[in-house]
């Protein structure tokens, strides 16, 4: 079957008196598509219909109307590790086909320019509100997540609150899962962050002030009610509440960020639609400052005021333990014995954590005798520096 335009032509040169043999030669065509046309114009209007062929999806597409309807889930990519693991044998362009006439109009916006940071420029975070169904009564969590700027290294983890203490836990997670820290930390005027602007200057939350001075990394705040200053991170909520979010089905706030761990770890090894280059990568040549081994216990949040579901160390008082588990379960952790990990059972598994120097005095005093103060012993033989060691191990 040839095109209308193109069977106009043949009526064209007909029409100026040339033979079929010149008109099959100059269009290119048989002589008996030329005599057919020629014969029977009004076959333009009759095209011939395709054979139906059965698609892979077809067994599926109940179950991705369903997913749509329920949770909503428009996401292909979300979607398509749940198929394959039904038997779908297809491609995720033949679900993308079948879900976009699905999708609800999008809303326009208007464009923002990309700005770009110098590896180990920039690292930004933000909350965001992830809300479910328990019993029939709706329910939420709070979603802390990270990135850095430069090689697009994504971090995501799940709590009950959002205030100071909690999100300084956070913070401290995500520089351990970035293996770094950045230079400085951009996110928006959240009370946790800012109290107020004070002629155009920011009066910081003290909690949250003490803990990145110690750190070394400078905290910044985006302009007020311009979210798309910090797009890199405002990109990543979205992309976890429609990638990883939808769908998602969990027994306690430890499974869920069990599963987001693996999430946060699948998509930092898959290429990045905006640099070309995976994550993991980048972030190998990105240079970060080392994390530090000691921060002073006036700057680190109580531990009655310790996260629900974030793995907390009993004996150090801080976070983090295996990432598989997310939980000690043992009066003593990693960095202060030679056991493994008290959930999975591996040596080394767990990643290293921050360790609280309880000591009083002001902050330069304190940054001072940070080189002064010895480290936990390895095995818990002798008795600790700072008094906690043998103190728990007895516990």
């Amino acid at each position: 079957m040839i095109r209308s335009r193109t069977v106009n032509t043949i009526h064209d040169l007909a029409a100026q008196g040339k033979s079929i043999q010149d008109i099959a030669i100059t269009l290119g065509i048989a002589r008996n598509t030329v005599r057919k046309y020629l014969r029977h114009p009004e076959l333009v209007a009759m095209p011939h219909p395709r054979p139906n062929r059965r698609s892979k999806l077809d067994p599926f597409k109940e179950q991705v109307k369903q997913w749509i309807t329920e949770d909503p889930c428009y996401n292909c990519e979300a979607m398509l590790p749940r198929l394959l693991a039904m038997g779908y044998t297809g491609s995720l362009s033949v679900l993308k086909a079948f879900v976009h006439p699905l999708r609800p109009p999008a809303r326009g916006h208007y464009p923002v320019v990309r700005y770009e940071t110098k590896p180990g420029e920039q690292g930004q975070f933000d909350w965001g509100e992830f809300k479910y169904e328990q019993d029939g009564a709706p329910r939420k969590l709070y979603g802390f997540t990270a990135i850095l700027c430069y090689s697009r290294m994504r971090f995501v983890t799940f709590v009950k609150r959002c205030d100071a203490p909690t999100m300084i836990r956070c913070l401290m997670e995500a520089f351990e899962y970035f293996g770094g820290l950045p230079k400085a930390a951009l996110t928006d005027r959240m009370k946790s962050v800012l109290v107020e602007m004070e002629e155009k200057k920011p009066r910081w939350n003290p909690l949250f002030a003490d803990f990145m001075a110690c750190i070394g990394v400078a905290p910044r705040v985006c302009k007020a009610y311009t979210p798309q200053t910090k797009g890199k991170v405002e990109r990543t909520v979205g992309f976890a509440k429609h990638s990883y979010w939808a769908g998602v089905s969990f027994t306690d706030i430890d499974d869920l960020n069990r599963q987001a761990h693996i999430w946060c770890e699948r998509i930092n090894l898959r290429v990045h639609r905006t640099t070309h280059e995976r994550p993991r990568d980048r972030r190998e040549r990105e240079p970060l400052a080392a994390l530090p081994r000691l921060l002073p216990g006036n700057v680190l949040p109580p531990k009655s005021a310790k996260s629900v579901g974030m793995g907390t160390c009993p004996t150090t008082g801080f976070c983090m333990a295996c990432p598989l588990s997310r939980r000690w379960q043992a009066p003593w952790c990693k960095s202060v014995s030679d056991m493994g990990c008290s959930r999975c059972g591996r040596q080394g598994s767990c990643w290293p954590s921050w360790q609280s120097a309880l000591v009083l005095g002001n902050m330069s005093s304190i940054l001072i005798n940070f080189a002064r103060l010895p480290q936990l012993h390895p095995g818990g033989r002798r008795s600790c520096p700072l008094g906690i060691c043998e103190q728990h191990r007895r516990s």
